[in-house]
């Protein structure tokens, strides 16, 4: 199964008030691991950044002049992402901003499979802080690079942290299928049930035990019906 991890940047909170996407990175699984693969891209987004956005990312205008604008990476990315399903921490967040980024070309919005991490988290520890920070802590995924907000190491480390949350879900059945034992690996777990008789000596012991019980639960044995 192809798995895309997905993070942007922007330049502010809302892009119903005309914000953009300044930073997207994509990292690939298959089957659960990750593969390398990459997709990272940033973006002109040919407007002011808001200043308390850029305290958490600290991506200047200045830096993003001469990047690309949206328009000339959006059929690349789309290609990269494929049919993949979609790895995202606050989903509604980034789709808003991409979905938007696509109707401004007047392209469909995304309609992919999207598996969000921060409701996964919230059913798994509820009342708990589950921001990517605490979510690192808790997994012990080591995220000391992380001083300030970025779209690939954020991407990098989602995919970390998802792997941690959802480790032993896989069952047995598909362990066995994924590592394509041999026959002869798996026929020992099919032998037949080996039954072994009581002798005459056993036999006699279980009537005393029973006639025992019998006795003690005034004639209310069942066994001895």
């Amino acid at each position: 199964m192809r798995q895309i991890v997905l993070d942007t940047e922007t330049t502010g909170l809302d892009p119903k008030l005309g914000h953009r996407v300044i930073e997207l990175a994509a990292v690939e699984m298959m089957n659960r691991r990750l593969t390398g693969s990459r997709f990272h891209r940033y973006l002109n987004p040919e407007r002011e950044i808001d200043e308390k956005a850029q305290e958490i990312h600290g991506l200047s205008l200045e830096f993003l002049e001469d990047k690309p604008k949206f328009k000339e990476i959006a059929s690349e990315f789309l290609d990269y992402l494929g049919d993949a399903e979609l790895v995202i921490h606050n989903a509604p967040f980034d789709l808003a901003f991409l979905n938007t980024e696509f109707g401004l070309l007047d392209l469909p919005s995304l309609d992919h499979e999207v598996i969000d991490t921060l409701v996964m988290a919230k059913e798994l520890h509820p009342g708990k802080r589950n921001n990517l920070d605490a979510l690192c802590e808790r997994y012990s995924v080591n995220n000391a690079k992380r001083t300030l907000h970025g779209a690939l190491l954020d991407a990098e480390l989602l995919a970390e942290v998802y792997l941690a949350m959802t480790r032993g879900q896989e069952s047995l059945i598909m362990a066995l299928e994924e590592a394509e034992f041999p026959r002869e690996a798996v026929a020992p777990f099919e032998r037949k049930l080996i039954v072994v008789k009581a002798d005459d000596e056993e036999l006699i012991a279980h009537d005393e035990q029973l006639g025992e019980i019998d006795k003690a639960s005034g004639g209310a044995c069942l066994w001895k019906l």
